[in-house]
């Protein structure tokens, strides 16, 4: 039987607009039955928005999207893991201390670029533990260098001369899979269409994910089209995976485009446990 749901959301907790309690009141008045919370590298907003939803009648799936050095915008979305000292909760920390590490060589690339703004600012905007790009777009955008939050992505926090000069920690694929499945949990591969890989070399990374345990892949999304959606279909199907979907919703101070969906998937694989 299928549920609606939402499995790729983002709050407070890491790069959202929304607190992890707002956020699932939000999705119980979408018509939610089950929604993952999925911020970036941290799982520091899982416990309340669980929370939130059983006060709420609203399942909360304890999740995580890990970042990848494999491939540019390589995520693996981990689903149901258990809480506690997992390795799972020791790697999320590693993250969180690159994050940390990583906001002054942004502003240091920044001010190369002419652009001076005052880090206090930017970390006013953060919610939770994790300073992320998108905190300072907004801040970009309140100080006028650019007009959009795509637009200080495009001109200064996602470019090829960024991704040189400006690092943090990333764990690999590998390491991001098996982690969650230690920890009790199924893995899925977020939005492959962002990685910019060709079909067969695509095919070859979902081979090597099978094989270190992945379960899942990211088959439903707003910005796929119906080619890439049904690419991965395919290979779901051609690779004995589970398919997931979901929004990548933030608020819409962060991406103005997207809400929150409202997919109906069967997820007894999911919710079993």
């Amino acid at each position: 039987m299928s549920v609606r749901c939402d499995l790729h959301t983002h709050t407070t907790a890491s790069d959202g607009q929304y607190a992890p309690g707002e956020l699932v009141r939000l999705a119980k008045e979408r018509g939610l039955q089950v929604l993952a919370v999925t911020d970036h590298d941290t799982i520091a907003g899982v416990e309340e928005a669980i929370a939130a939803g059983e006060a709420l009648g609203l399942r909360v799936i304890r999740g995580v999207e890990l970042s990848a050095k494999d491939h540019h915008n390589c995520h693996i979305l981990g689903y149901g893991f258990r809480d506690g000292d997992t390795e799972l909760a020791r790697l999320c920390e590693k993250f969180r201390i690159g994050r940390d590490e990583r906001k002054y060589q942004i502003v240091n690339f920044l001010r190369e670029k002419g652009v001076d703004i005052d880090l206090a600012e930017v970390e006013e905007l953060v919610g939770g533990e994790v300073v992320a790009r998108p905190h300072f777009a907004q801040v970009l955008v309140r100080r006028g260098y650019v007009s959009t939050n795509r637009e200080a992505f495009d001109r200064y926090l996602d470019t090829e001369e960024f991704r040189k000069k400006v690092k943090r920690f990333k764990a690999d694929a590998r390491t991001c899979v098996e982690a969650v499945k230690a920890a009790g949990g199924k893995a899925s591969l977020a939005h492959p269409y962002q990685m910019g890989l060709g079909e067969d070399e695509l095919g070859g990374l979902v081979a090597r994910l099978k094989d270190w345990g992945l379960d899942a892949i990211e088959c439903y999304y707003p910005k796929y089209s119906p080619e890439q959606q049904g690419c991965y279909l395919h290979m779901a199907e051609k690779y004995d995976l589970h398919t997931t979907g979901g929004s990548d919703f933030h608020g819409e101070q962060v991406k103005p485009d997207i809400q929150l969906a409202a997919l109906d998937l069967e997820l007894d694989w999911l919710l079993e446990s």
